[in-house]
């Protein structure tokens, strides 16, 4: 018997994968490694995310390259 699954919608991923205040780092991109805590997600683009970096800076990374910090 096959079974196809249904993919997720965007808003679901979104409150399942980060939240506001979570430590996250850039685990793919020219930033590589960089730490930072998660903001949100970009109103005009929800696959793109504002990440508060440790240079105080804001800046904008792909959802994709984001992973959480392991405890």
């Amino acid at each position: 018997m096959r079974r196809f699954h249904t993919l997720q919608s965007p808003d679901s991923f979104r409150v399942l994968t980060f939240r506001r205040g979570d430590t996250v780092f850039l685990a793919e991109g020219s930033c590589r490694g960089i730490v930072g805590t998660f903001l949100t997600f970009r109103d005009d683009d929800p696959k793109w995310a504002d990440v508060f970096q440790r240079n105080s800076a804001v800046c904008s990374h792909p959802v994709e390259w984001l992973q959480h910090m392991p405890n």
